[in-house]
């Protein structure tokens, strides 16, 4: 049976919680507060080995029984999760054993928006969906809302990329057709070119979970800049999971963002010199290649509408969202009926 760690209050007795605000331990009932402790040098940035890639792999896990402190139910624990709720008394734990077996996160980014704000956060959202029904704004419950630390791979690496490539000038051509009349069209000059680009990857983000929907999870943008030491403190009254994606799937995903963006700048270092570019070819060298495992801070809810479940997460470190919501069939409706208006009257007013 896995340990787990509640933090109670030493003034009152309450169980306290990570608050947002403060980035602290605040007790809800009396207000006090603890200090999180932050140590730079446990940031760590791990040089990326074969034999990272290869022994840092997803374990086959099972769920856990926890007996609560609070009012001694056993609560079944979820195999990916390291903090929980208890659901007969609200306590709130983190699970100790869990942590220590786990691949311990390098880092934190704390939650920086409460639950409170996500509210006002969703119905200014939903309120700028043009085509989105109108009783979507009264869907919204806040005891739906659930904080949960995500894992995340962050990687770093610095690459030279050499391409060969055919650089186009472009120039006007005028002639006549067999009317007589006269045509300008474009034409292209190519040339061989090549040339070298050189660039730093600093904390490529890729997701180390797969439950939630990549669609919105990746559209989700993090500054891990100054990204805090990690600490259970920061897990109290929130969820927290394990990875379930492989380093070397992660990484895999990571060349791939790497390799994208350096063929983008390859492209851009052509169009300097000529007009266009085609069949370009690129030898990219990979050096200095780290990684780091870090926990993001996400709001997730959902909400039902006519028989469909529809899904909505919020950046807890700035607040952005992402969610799903369903088309309003008559607002569609409607707008194509203005704009078949506005057409037949612009012809008449044109033919008039």
């Amino acid at each position: 049976m896995d340990t787990a760690k509640t933090y109670y209050c030493q003034n009152c007795g309450s169980v306290m919680q990570f608050d947002a605000a403060s980035q602290s331990l605040k007790c809800p009932s009396c207000g006090n507060e603890i200090e999180i402790e932050h140590d730079d040098s446990k940031v760590v940035e791990h040089k990326l080995t074969r034999h990272a890639i290869n022994s840092i792999k997803v374990e086959e896990k099972h769920s856990t029984s926890m007996e609560c402190e609070g009012c001694g139910a056993l609560v079944e624990v979820d195999a990916t999760s390291t903090a929980t709720t208890c659901p007969y008394c609200g306590a709130n734990y983190v699970l100790a054993k869990k942590q220590m077996d786990a691949l311990v996160p390098d880092g934190v980014v704390p939650f920086r928006i409460d639950k409170v704000q996500t509210g006002e956060i969703y119905h200014k959202w939903i309120k700028s969906r043009w085509l989105a029904p109108n009783t979507l704004k009264s869907l919204y419950q806040a005891d739906k809302v659930q904080g949960i630390y995500i894992p995340f791979w962050t990687f770093d690496a610095d690459v030279n990329a050499y391409y060969k490539a055919m650089g186009g000038e472009n120039y006007e051509v005028t002639y006549k057709d067999d009317n007589g009349e006269t045509h300008t069209e474009i034409r292209t000059r190519w040339y061989p070119t090549s040339g070298h680009v050189h660039n730093f990857f600093d904390d490529v983000l890729i997701r180390a979970s797969d439950k939630l929907k990549p669609s919105l999870l990746n559209s989700l943008v993090y500054n891990t800049q100054n990204i805090s030491s990690f600490s259970p403190d920061y897990m109290s009254g929130y969820c927290s999971e394990i990875y379930t994606i492989d380093l070397e799937e992660a990484y895999k995903e990571a060349r791939k963002k790497m390799q994208n963006e350096m063929r983008h700048l390859c492209e851009r270092d052509v169009l300097r010199r000529y007009d266009r570019v085609s069949n370009l070819n690129m030898n990219a060298n990979y050096d200095k290649e780290t990684y780091k495992h870090i926990l993001v801070p996400i709001y997730s809810s959902a909400y039902y509408y006519k028989g469909k479940e529809y899904h909505i997460l919020i950046n807890g470190q700035s607040g952005v969202i992402s969610g799903e919501y369903p088309k309003s069939v008559f607002k569609i409706v409607a707008i194509v009926i203005v704009i078949i208006i506005i057409v037949i009257l612009a012809i008449y007013y044109v033919n008039s």
